[in-house]
């Protein structure tokens, strides 16, 4: 890779960026750092090999994620520096193809997310909350809000959405922390993810001829009428199960920031009408991830804000970063929940928005209803740093939420 790459001829430092273990919902201060070296910085990743150049503010975040001179495919193969020390999606998996192909595979699961596809589930999940939130209460306090509410929920939630039965809940769940983190070592996370597609692969294939509206059905289905192959409707199914249970950590990152800023959540209790914008705002200001997320290869020479990126350099955006910057969003370290407009990305941007973003917003709302009007004492039973943030993970996110009331 080339180094002559900013147009005043001198490349910036590549800054290593070790991704160190952060409690609560601190920002990363070496992500704070490179925002504030330039729009365009250069990074090294514990793991893969190389450095990237990293893509800080707002418009070009927005701008690299839609457009087609980076591509995601052009990574296989590719040792680039990253976070994890396994290269999770696999060959033909959706978070790695480029349009057509991704917009076909996309496509084929498309109804299962929109918002009659997630007005479907609305019922059962916020049947399931309601006894989840029932054994909280006859349990008595103390609990763990976690272990008792924010990961069942939504594990129950996306095996709903995906057509997993009920009995297979905790398996996924079981593969899921393990392909999640990177403590375990590559030989462990990826037996796991080999175990997860073998089922996916077992459970699509019988749904050939289903007129079934959860995924695994309309996979199934897609792959009968040859619109898709199983490979790829495994990947598809895979990924979509790992990235339901990241509600868990959102929603546990939500409710640490409400327990340890009272006046937070006395406002949502008191004016409910706000709560649909107030965690669109929480979503804009948690620090969803470690580091960031999986890169993209420039296709062609391209100059981001002064700075030339040659064709075959390894690109990374930050959007935490682009939820920070101070040109779209003022004050970005206030949480504000009048904040309007709020066009944050969360969720990410482009071809690979995040498919269940309506069903992420749908739960977090479900949730924070259900616990803040039928809990209306809930408070941390610990000081907020004795709170155990996870360690080794790629998705940030409270082991474990001690609370009573």
């Amino acid at each position: 890779m080339s180094g002559e790459t900013t147009l005043a001829g001198t490349p910036p430092p590549v800054r290593r960026w070790p991704a160190a273990d952060l409690s609560g919902t601190d920002f990363d201060p070496v992500l704070t750092e490179l925002m504030e070296e330039g729009p365009v910085t250069r990074v090294q990743l514990p793991n893969g090999e190389g450095w990237a150049w990293l893509v800080t503010r707002y418009d070009d975040v927005r701008m690299v994620t839609n457009d087609a001179r980076f591509s995601r495919e052009a990574v296989m193969d590719k040792p680039v520096t990253r976070l994890a020390p396994h290269f999770i999606p696999d060959r033909g998996a959706v978070g790695f193809l480029d349009p057509p192909d991704h917009t076909r595979l996309r496509r084929s699961v498309a109804a299962a997310f929109t918002a009659k596809g997630v007005e479907r589930v609305r019922d059962r999940a916020r049947g399931m909350l309601d006894e989840l939130v029932g054994e909280l209460l006859r349990g008595g306090p103390p609990a763990d809000l976690t272990a008792a509410v924010l990961s069942p929920f939504p594990i129950a939630v996306i095996c709903e959405l995906m057509g997993v039965p009920a009995a297979d809940r905790h398996e996924m769940h079981t593969w899921t922390q393990v392909i999640l983190s990177s403590a375990h070592g590559k030989e462990v996370s990826e037996r796991a993810k080999r175990e997860m597609s073998a089922y996916f692969s077992d459970l699509v294939g019988l749904r050939e001829n289903s007129t079934g509206e959860d995924v695994t059905s309309l996979l199934g289905a897609a792959v009968g009428r040859g619109e898709v192959t199983l490979e790829e409707a495994v990947g598809l199914a895979v990924l979509l199960q790992i990235g339901g249970e990241a509600v868990t950590n959102n929603s546990g990152q939500m409710f640490y920031l409400l327990l340890t800023r009272p006046d937070l959540a006395e406002r949502l209790r008191a004016e409910p009408e706000i709560r649909p914008r107030a965690i669109d705002e929480l979503l804009r200001y948690i620090p969803h991830r470690n580091a960031v997320g999986l890169s993209r290869i420039a296709m062609e020479d391209v100059e981001i804000g002064g700075v030339r990126i040659r064709a075959g350099d390894p690109v990374y955006v930050s959007y935490l970063a682009a939820n920070r910057d101070p040109d779209v969003f003022p004050a970005p370290e206030t949480i504000d929940f009048a904040r309007d407009p709020n066009p944050h990305v969360a969720f990410g941007f482009g071809p690979h928005y995040c498919p269940g973003g309506m069903l992420a917003r749908l739960e977090s709302q479900l949730l924070v209803d259900a616990l803040l009007d039928r809990v209306p004492g809930l408070k941390l039973a610990v000081a907020p740093d004795r709170v155990p943030f996870r360690k080794g993970a790629l998705i940030r996110g409270p082991e474990a939420l001690p609370v009573t009331w």
